[in-house]
């Protein structure tokens, strides 16, 4: 339905372009049609922006600066739909945390992650805040950051490894960072104000769209298989819940409630539309840790994830031309 909606507006929006073009001049007022602008739009975030994973396409930078940003990512996406009326400036980068976002250089890691895989072309020199990017002349910025901040990356690899211990039992992972989840949420909370206070410092009179994160454990855990690392590997299934309940989600509701204390700011949810395409469902809009047959994808949006994403985020963009 977003999709459908989507075409719908984008189709309306050129029609208006094409109805303005040809219009006489005397019939609107005896003034000149004004030449339709494209507007200037940065997209900022880390890797479920960028893209990172092979499932979501080929990497395109030329050369490389290790941000991982592929052509199948919701930026690459958009641009492609609405590059008539939007030019995008991408400066998204795998593994960027909210502090990357707003004043943190950051060194970007590429498909650097042993013992599981070495990137020829590491390491990789900085790469400057990605607020850098925005200026006064900027008129829509979508970011998708908050994770890294969390720590989920790091939550996400060691629960395997307790639920390996545990064979299956439990909940050791919530029981080894249950009790600090809370001030890991207020630390993003507070770094997410401030990004947007930045940000609207930068660029005035840009609309700020926060994109949040998608479903990626399914609300029944019995369908995610232990020991399958095309899913979530060794995490019990009372950790899998713990995840989607007092992280994922909460994360979700702390960058919604940011962008409502920022007037020119708006959310994107991409939740409640890929709830039966988790990890466990049948037709994934994320990868599990491994997508067959051996790429390493460390539960990241594959393509079709990316293209539901992209579909919000075009509608929301498309509505702030009105």
């Amino acid at each position: 339905m977003a999709r459908f909606r989507t075409r719908l507006a984008l189709l309306g929006s050129a029609a208006a372009l094409a109805a303005g073009a040809v219009v006489p001049a005397q019939f609107a007022g005896g003034q000149p049609a004004a030449a339709a602008e494209e507007q200037q739009w940065i997209a900022l975030g880390d890797s479920y922006t960028a893209g990172v994973i092979r499932a979501a396409g080929d990497t395109f930078e030329v050369p490389r600066d290790g941000c991982e940003r592929t052509d199948r990512s919701y930026p690459q996406v958009v641009d492609r739909d609405l590059g008539g009326l939007f030019e995008l400036t991408n400066v998204s980068c795998g593994a960027a945390t909210v502090e990357n976002v707003t004043d943190t250089p950051q060194h970007p890691i590429g498909r650097h992650l042993p013992p599981f895989s070495d990137d020829p072309d590491y390491p990789f020199p900085a790469v400057p805040p990605q607020s850098e990017a925005v200026g006064p002349g900027t008129d829509v910025i979508t970011v998708g950051v908050g994770g890294n901040t969390l720590g989920f990356a790091d939550i996400l690899a060691k629960c395997p490894q307790l639920g390996g211990e545990s064979e299956g039992a439990g909940t050791p992972c919530k029981d080894a960072f249950g009790a600090g989840i809370t001030a890991r949420l207020d630390k993003v909370s507070q770094e997410y104000d401030r990004m947007l206070t930045v940000l609207h410092e930068r660029a005035p009179h840009a609309k700020i769209l926060a994109v949040g994160y998608p479903t990626i454990v399914p609300e029944d855990t019995s369908k995610c298989g232990f020991g399958d690392l095309t899913q979530f590997g060794t995490i019990t299934q009372g950790d899998l819940a713990w995840l989607r309940q007092d992280v994922l989600e909460p994360l979700n509701k702390a960058i919604e409630k940011s962008t409502g204390t920022q007037e020119a700011a708006g959310f994107v949810d991409l939740y409640p539309s890929s709830q039966h395409h988790s990890v466990c469902d049948d037709t994934k809009w994320v990868e599990g840790f491994v997508t067959l047959p051996d790429q390493l994808s460390f539960v990241h949006p594959n393509a079709l994830g990316h293209r539901n994403a992209a579909d919000h985020v075009e509608e929301a963009m498309l509505n702030t031309l009105g």
